[in-house]
């Protein structure tokens, strides 16, 4: 089994930052595919973010390109979205995602927060 634990959330300004952390813990050395994603009350989840554990390949959305950043600590075990020039849009729960295979996710976390205030 695998656990992910997310943190970071709250509420921040309209152009403002955050870091979202994913805690990775149990059976994580084969989970080789991380992911951020997001949902809105009423709303499907949606695709955010992702990397390649082993090798660092990251993709985004192209709603949050050019201002969040996925990136991975091997010594934590945590992989993390730093999130800059928010907008009120980007309020919603974030959710963090892991799988064995690239982009296919089998294993997600409790989610977190996030409110951005205009």
């Amino acid at each position: 089994q695998v656990q992910l634990v997310e943190s970071g959330g709250g509420l921040v300004q309209a152009g403002g930052s955050l870091r979202l952390s994913c805690a990775r813990s149990g059976l994580t050395s084969s989970m080789d595919s991380m992911g951020w994603f997001r949902q809105a009350p009423g709303k499907e989840r949606e695709f955010v973010a992702t990397i390649r554990w082993s090798v660092g390949i990251r993709d985004y959305a192209d709603s949050v390109k050019g201002r969040f950043t996925i990136s991975r600590d091997n010594a934590e075990n945590t992989v993390y979205l730093q999130m800059n020039s928010m907008k009120p849009e980007d309020t919603v729960v974030y959710y963090c995602a892991a799988g064995r295979r690239w982009r296919q996710f089998e294993y997600w976390g409790q989610g977190t927060q996030v409110t951005v205030s205009s």
